[in-house]
């Protein structure tokens, strides 16, 4: 057991807990904006353009509810909602769509940020100390070679 608690403080201490944690909640937080976006700002056009129809409240009646005299429900309605189907589908493709460009602009800044030559950005220092070796490496070969040929 102790084994598995030094492993979990190595964890935490590591900062993996806090990157998931502010990872879970910016995408908590993100998942109500794409949810906004989808049913506020992208379905009242397509409603619009559906000449009004709602696509969250399609479904398909499997059984109609049914009600005594009194009007007291005696059976739920058994429905299948394929609109709110629909609907997570627009979500699911917008939130994919989105997560894509910002990995390919991470990307991209990473990219741009391990060319040592590139100075618009700064250079991490474990990719700086590995073009420096590099560097040296090659130059101290083209000695070696420079001295090899002068002695044939």
């Amino acid at each position: 057991m102790s084994t598995f608690l030094k492993e979990f403080k190595e964890f935490a201490v590591k900062g993996n807990m806090m990157d998931m944690a502010i990872g879970i909640i910016v995408g908590a937080s993100f998942n109500k904006v794409i949810d906004v976006l989808v049913k506020k700002v992208l379905m009242p056009p397509l409603s619009l353009l559906t000449d009004g129809i709602n696509l969250q409240d399609k479904k398909i009646v499997l059984r109609e509810g049914t009600f005594d005299e009194a009007g007291k429900v005696i059976a739920d309605e058994v429905v299948m909602q394929y609109g709110a189907l629909a609907e997570a589908f627009m979500d699911f493709i917008i939130i994919g769509i989105t997560v894509f460009l910002v990995v390919k602009a991470m990307n991209r800044l990473r990219d741009k940020s391990h060319d040592a030559k590139d100075k618009t950005v700064k250079t991490p220092k474990d990719i700086q100390l590995l073009t420096d070796l590099n560097e040296l490496m090659a130059e101290q070969n083209k000695l070696l070679k420079s001295q090899l040929n002068n002695k044939a």
